[in-house]
C-alpha cells in the first residue's frame, strides 16, 4: 500500500511539475513578447524604472519556473533525492519572492495612479524632443493609443512643455490623424495645436487600462493558479524525498 501511495505522489508531483514548466514557458514568452516591442512597449518599458524592473523579474521568473519544472520531473521520474532537495529549495525561494513581489506591488501602487502620471508629465514632456527618452516615450504611448495626456488636453496647462512652446496648446502627437491618407498626415496640423476640437479627448490612462485590462485579470488568475501548483508541489516533493529509501 505505501508502494501505491509512493508511486502516486511520484506521479502528481511529475504532473504539477509539467503545469510549472508551462507557466514557465509563458512567463518567458510574456516577456520577450514584450521586449520585442510589438506596439513601441521597449520605450514606455526603458522609461519607466518600475515597469522596467518588472519586465525582467517576469523574464528571470519564468526562467526559474522552466527550469525548476524540468528538474521537478526529473526527479520525480527518477526518484532522485538530491534532484528533489534541489528542486524543493528552489522553487521554496521562488516562491517567497513572489510573494514579495506581490508586497512590493502592493506599497508601491501609488506610482500607478492617474494623479502620478499626471504630474510627471508636467514636470517632464517636453514636446517635440527626440532625444528626451521620456518625451520619446509619451508621444509613442499618444500616438500608438490614439490619445491625449494623461485625462486629456488640460493637462499640458500649467506644464513644462507649455513653457518649452507658449504658442502650443497641446502637441502634435495629440493632434487626430487622417487614416485615409496616412497616419502621418493631421486633420489639421495648426488648428491643432491652437487647441481646436481636432485633438484626441480622450486620455492615455483610461486608453492603457481600457487595453490591459483583460490581460491583468488572466495575469492575476494565472499568477493564483502558479502559486497553487507551486505549493502543492512543495508537499508533493517533500513526500516523496522522505519516502525515497
Amino acid at each position: 500500500m505505501e508502494g501505491d501511495c509512493l508511486s502516486c505522489i511520484k506521479y502528481l508531483m511529475f504532473i504539477f511539475n509539467f503545469f510549472i514548466f508551462l507557466g514557465g514557458a509563458v512567463l518567458l514568452a510574456v516577456g520577450i513578447w514584450v521586449l520585442v516591442d510589438p506596439m513601441g512597449f521597449s520605450e514606455i518599458v526603458a522609461a519607466n524604472p518600475l515597469i522596467f524592473t518588472g519586465v525582467y523579474f517576469i523574464l528571470c521568473l519564468g526562467g526559474l519556473l522552466f527550469l525548476l519544472g524540468f528538474l521537478g520531473c526529473c526527479g520525480a521520474i527518477r526518484e532522485n533525492r538530491c534532484l528533489l532537495l534541489f528542486f524543493f529549495m528552489l522553487i521554496l525561494i521562488i516562491f517567497l519572492a513572489e510573494l514579495a513581489a506581490a508586497i512590493l506591488g502592493f506599497i508601491f501602487r501609488e506610482n500607478l495612479t492617474r494623479q502620478y502620471f499626471t504630474k510627471e508629465l508636467k514636470h517632464h514632456y517636453q514636446g517635440s524632443n527626440s532625444t528626451d527618452v521620456f518625451t520619446t516615450t509619451w508621444n509613442a504611448i499618444m500616438t500608438t493609443f490614439d490619445c491625449c495626456g494623461v485625462n486629456g488636453g488640460e493637462d499640458f496647462e500649467e506644464s513644462l512643455f507649455r513653457l518649452l512652446n507658449p504658442t502650443k496648446m497641446v502637441p502634435e502627437a495629440c493632434c487626430q490623424r487622417n487614416h485615409l491618407l496616412g497616419d502621418m498626415m493631421f486633420m489639421s496640423r495648426e488648428d491643432c495645436l491652437k487647441g481646436s476640437m481636432l485633438i484626441r479627448h480622450k486620455g492615455c490612462y483610461s486608453a492603457v487600462v481600457e487595453y490591459f485590462e483583460t490581460y491583468i485579470y488572466l495575469a492575476g488568475a494565472l499568477a493564483i493558479v502558479v502559486l497553487t501548483i507551486e505549493l502543492f508541489a512543495m508537499v508533493f516533493a517533500m513526500c516523496l524525498f522522505r519516502g525515497i529509501q
